[in-house]
C-alpha cells in the first residue's frame, strides 16, 4: 500500500503586500514525509524553479579547538566530487542542470541552499545526496580548496575591517568558541584531513538536527518522495555537541589597533539578548531607533547627517545560540575618530535614559512591518525565512503573528527595556587605524590580538 505525505491541516495563509504592488497569499503548508521527515512547503507554480533550504544545528562553534575552520572547509569542499563524480564531473552536472548548489558554515547551523528548475529538480536533489552521503574529498580538491583558504586568510592579516572583526570577537568573546575565526588559521586548515571532513559528515548531518524549508514549483506528494529519497539515508541521530555558556564582555572598553590607513574602521557593542527572550520585539523596535539602517536611526542622525563624520553608522541585535549583542559599526576619519564615539556613546546614553519618544516608536513599527514583505520578493528568500523560522522555533503562523507582535510594543514597554537593555558603560570598542588622539584606549597587538 502507497504510503501518503501527511499534509497537517494547520496550514497557514499570509496576505503579504510585494513589492510590485499586489497583495499575494502565501500558505505555509507543514509537509510530513512517510519516513519521518518534517519540511515546510510555499506551493508557488507561477515560475517553473524550486528552492531547497536545509540546515542543521550546530555550526563551527562546535568544531574542535585545535580543528578551527572544520566545518567552513567541510563546506567549500562537498560540492567538489563525491559518489563517483570527481570535482570537475559534479561541478559539470550541476552546470548541465543550470542549478546551483551552496553549503555554508555558520556558527550556530550549516546551510544549504539548492535551487532549480522544476524539470531538474530530482538529479539536482540526487547530487546532494551524494553530497551528504557519499563526499569524495579528494587529496587534489583538498589540496585546491585549502591553498584558495590560505591564500585568503593571508589577505585578511592586511585588511582592516577583518581584523576588527577578529579583534571584536577576541575581546567580546572571550575564550568562548565564538572568538574563534570561523574559517580557521593557516594552522588550523593546516591539521585538518580527510577523515576529520568525514567525521564531521558522519557526526554531524542528522535527522535530528535537521530543518527543512521548501518554496517553488512541487506539490506535496512529490516533495515528501523526493525529501524521504534525499535525506533518509542521513543518520538518525548527531553526535552529542555543546558549547559553554557565553559570557560577553561588558568593561566599556576602547581597544586600539594602530594601523597606517586614513580612516578608522570600527565596531562596536555591548552584552545584547537571545532571540527568545520575552522583551524581543521591543528590544527590536529600540535598536531600530537607536542604530537601524534608515537615516532617520538616531546615530545616523547624529554621526553622518548632522556632522558628515561617517558614509554609515550602524547597531541592531544579534542572537546567537549561546547569547546574544547589540552590534554596531562605524568608519570615520582618524581625526574625527573621537567625536564620532563621544556621540556614539552619548545617544546610547540618551536612549538608556529616556527611551524612544512615541514618534520614533511609530515611525520604527511602520518600517519594521512595512518593509519585512520586500524580504520576501523570492523563493531564495522565502525559503531562508521559513528556516529562521524554525530555527528559532518561532512556528509555522509566525507571519501572521509578527505585525502583531511588533505593534503590541507600548512606549513604556520601549522605555523600560531600552533602561534594561542598553548600558553606556558597557560599551566597548575595538578601533583598527591611527587616530591622533584617544585618550583611554587600550592598544591591541598587531594583528588584533
Amino acid at each position: 500500500m502507497r504510503r501518503h505525505p501527511i499534509v497537517r491541516a494547520a496550514c497557514v495563509v499570509v496576505a503579504l503586500m510585494l513589492p510590485w504592488g499586489a497583495a499575494r497569499a502565501v500558505t505555509i503548508k507543514d509537509v510530513h514525509t512517510p519516513g519521518g521527515l518534517d519540511a515546510w512547503l510555499v506551493e508557488d507554480h507561477s515560475l517553473p524553479v524550486v528552492t531547497v533550504d536545509v540546515a542543521f544545528r550546530g555550526g563551527a562553534a562546535l568544531d574542535p579547538a585545535d580543528k578551527e575552520g572544520l566545518a567552513n572547509l567541510v563546506c567549500d569542499l562537498l560540492d567538489e566530487g563525491a559518489g563517483d563524480l570527481d570535482s570537475s564531473a559534479y561541478q559539470g552536472k550541476l552546470e548541465d542542470m543550470a542549478s546551483a548548489l551552496d553549503f555554508d558554515a555558520g556558527e550556530d547551523e550549516i546551510s544549504i541552499s539548492l535551487h532549480s528548475v522544476t524539470a531538474n529538480l530530482e538529479p539536482s536533489l540526487a547530487l546532494l545526496k551524494l553530497a551528504l552521503t557519499k563526499p569524495r574529498f579528494d587529496a587534489s580538491a583538498v589540496a585546491r580548496v585549502k591553498g584558495q583558504l590560505a591564500a585568503s586568510l593571508e589577505r585578511d592579516q592586511h585588511q582592516p575591517r577583518a581584523i576588527a572583526d577578529r579583534a571584536w570577537r577576541t575581546a567580546m568573546f572571550g575564550d568562548h568558541p565564538y572568538a574563534r575565526r570561523l574559517r580557521g588559521t593557516p594552522e588550523s586548515i593546516a591539521g585538518i584531513g580527510p577523515d576529520d571532513m568525514r567525521a564531521f559528515v558522519r557526526d554531524r548531518f542528522a535527522k535530528d538536527a535537521l530543518m527543512i524549508a521548501v518554496v517553488g514549483d512541487i506539490a506535496p506528494d512529490r516533495l515528501a518522495r523526493l525529501l524521504d529519497d534525499t535525506l533518509g539515508p542521513l543518520p538518525d541521530h548527531a553526535a552529542a555537541g555543546q558549547t559553554a555558556p557565553l559570557v560577553v564582555r561588558d568593561k566599556g572598553e576602547v581597544l586600539l589597533n594602530r594601523m597606517a590607513i586614513p580612516q578608522s574602521v570600527v565596531e562596536f557593542g555591548q552584552p545584547g539578548i537571545k532571540r527568545d527572550d520575552p522583551d524581543w520585539y521591543a528590544a527590536l523596535l529600540v535598536t531600530e531607533i537607536l542604530g537601524g539602517g534608515g537615516l532617520t536611526a538616531r546615530l545616523s542622525e547624529e554621526v553622518r547627517e548632522k556632522r558628515g563624520l561617517a558614509y554609515s553608522v550602524y547597531a541592531g541585535l544579534d542572537p546567537m545560540q549561546d547569547g546574544g549583542v547589540i552590534a554596531g559599526g562605524v568608519g570615520t576619519e582618524n581625526a574625527s575618530l573621537g567625536q564620532s564615539i563621544a556621540l556614539i556613546r552619548g545617544e546610547w546614553k540618551r536612549m538608556h535614559d529616556a527611551g524612544p519618544t512615541a514618534e520614533e516608536l511609530a515611525h520604527a513599527k511602520t518600517y519594521l512591518t512595512g518593509s519585512f514583505p520586500l524580504s520576501l520578493d523570492s523563493t531564495g528568500r522565502i525559503a531562508g525565512i521559513l528556516i529562521a523560522m524554525e530555527r528559532d522555533r518561532l512556528g509555522i503562523d509566525y507571519l501572521n503573528r509578527r505585525d502583531k507582535l511588533i505593534d503590541g510594543v507600548s512606549l513604556a514597554d520601549a522605555k523600560r527595556v531600552a533602561r534594561r537593555l542598553l548600558d553606556p558603560a558597557a560599551l566597548t570598542f575595538v578601533v583598527v587605524g591611527s587616530p591622533p588622539d584617544l585618550p583611554g584606549a587600550i592598544e591591541l597587538k598587531p594583528g588584533g590580538s
